[in-house]
């Protein structure tokens, strides 16, 4: 029995749209530990060499305005679920958070988890381990290094562990290298998502890069970075997966080089005073200042994302999950609060400032496109406190002032009430960002 002509005519164009379709994304982010907004040469260094990243660089968009969150466990929820910390648990993550690696399998991807878990309590909590939460494949530590130690589990097993801090960049890398070239299969996009352990804590480099650097040790460290970062962009190129992979690089939250912790120094190796380099930006690791949050971020894309460019849009890790979304196929989670915006016009270029206008410091602060209010009383670490600021309301704008130096909220107290009455709305309530909130 023939199909009449209509119903042929249409299947023949679905085949035919299905065809022409582009393929699905690979996405690779590269997320390293504790690194300073402008520890990168293509960033503003001037003391570090980072041929690979600055090529990444030249090669996509740097993102000048790019947010992640004031510290470790809480930045690693948020990245994976889209939504902010308070919501998300950081450390204490439950189980019963969705992330983007369990809905974006549901879209056909494979999906490994390499290096730093961080939000599980750094315990082997196994429905809250990486093969509970969306991952096909993981190998890497459920916790820092704070004591110089790091313990590995593959998947669920544990697979020893480590004093040697001077061996994990190469061997995270090595791993990723493996999942590219052995592990996956070529026939289905992939998802790798690697998390360094460096520059967190007790750092180290490898003996090829020990003291060849101009930044002392933590220039050796970062040095090393960039050249494993280029091993693994290598790989890509070799395997011709350049030009449908999505690559993110960017960090967990600023450095660390408060004096109530540089004083301590916490264990750190004889000699060892790394700090990276907060640049323009206030503070550093957990301060609700810029530079605990804002850090450096470089997407590469060819053919979508522009090369070559500089964006001063905001974005955010929490925007990773709905732009996943988009460009996977999958559905965004009705059931909760997602915090993150897609930002998917905003990497093709077609919205050039994205779809973010604003970014909630946890409970500390909020920014509204170039307005930034802070409550009076900062609740941070006790490393991350700014003994000497007095506590009062603070209110900067960032487009003149990205070292909040000018308090302005005295002069501006009709904005610090529309800041302060959004922020609290936002942490109360629950609620999401309407569209009219996410609106210049």
């Amino acid at each position: 029995m023939k199909l009449p002509s209509i119903f042929l005519v249409l299947a023949l164009t679905a085949v035919a749209s299905a065809e022409l379709a582009p393929p699905k994304p690979n996405i690779l982010i590269i997320f390293t530990d504790d690194q300073g907004y402008a520890d990168l040469a293509c960033f503003g260094s001037k003391t570090n060499k980072t041929p690979r990243l600055d090529q990444l660089a030249a090669e996509g968009t740097k993102f000048t305005h790019f947010y992640a969150q004031t510290v470790c466990g809480p930045s690693r929820s948020a990245l994976l679920t889209g939504r902010y910390p308070l919501r998300s648990k950081g450390w204490g993550m439950p189980a019963s958070e969705l992330t983007w690696a369990e809905l974006i399998r549901k879209a056909g991807y494979q999906t490994a988890c390499i290096g730093k878990w961080d939000v599980s309590n750094r315990k082997p909590i196994i429905d809250r381990m990486p093969l509970a939460q969306g991952f096909d494949y993981y190998f890497g530590t459920l916790g820092a290094n704070d004591e110089g130690r790091v313990r590995f589990h593959e998947n669920n097993e544990t697979a020893g562990e480590t004093r040697d801090m001077a061996t994990l960049t190469r061997l995270y890398t090595d791993k990723a290298i493996d999942y590219l070239t052995k592990k996956r299969d070529p026939e289905k996009p992939f998802v790798l998502y690697l998390a360094h352990t460096m520059m967190h804590t007790i750092i180290d480099a490898s003996p090829q890069f020990r003291g060849t650097s101009k930044g002392d040790l933590y220039g050796d460290v970062v040095e090393e970075f960039d050249h494993e970062t280029g091993r693994l962009l290598d790989t890509l190129d070799d395997l011709n997966l350049r030009d449908n992979t999505l690559v993110i690089y960017t960090s967990d939250n600023g450095p660390w080089n408060q004096p109530a912790y540089t004083d301590k120094k916490k264990g750190h190796p004889e000699g060892s005073i790394f700090w990276g380099d907060a640049g323009p930006l206030r503070a550093g690791k957990g301060s609700c200042y810029e530079a605990g949050v804002r850090v450096p971020c470089i997407v590469r894309w060819p053919g979508t994302v522009a090369a070559g460019a500089e964006s001063s849009a905001l974005f955010a890790t929490l925007d990773f999950l709905p732009t996943f979304a988009n460009l996977a196929g999958f559905d965004i989670p009705s059931d909760r609060v997602i915090d993150g915006i897609d930002q998917t016009e905003l990497l093709s270029g077609t919205k050039p400032m994205g779809a973010r206008t604003t970014f909630l410091y946890q409970t500390n602060g909020l920014r509204r496109n170039e307005w930034k209010y802070l409550k009076a009383k900062h609740n941070v670490g006790h490393y991350a406190a700014d003994k000497d600021r007095p506590e009062v309301e603070e209110l900067y704008n960032l487009a003149t002032d990205p070292g909040e130096t000018n308090n302005l909220a005295d002069a501006n107290p009709k904005k610090v009430a529309e800041l302060k009455e959004l922020m609290t709305t936002i942490i109360g309530s629950g609620k999401k960002l309407s569209a009219g909130d996410n609106k210049r």
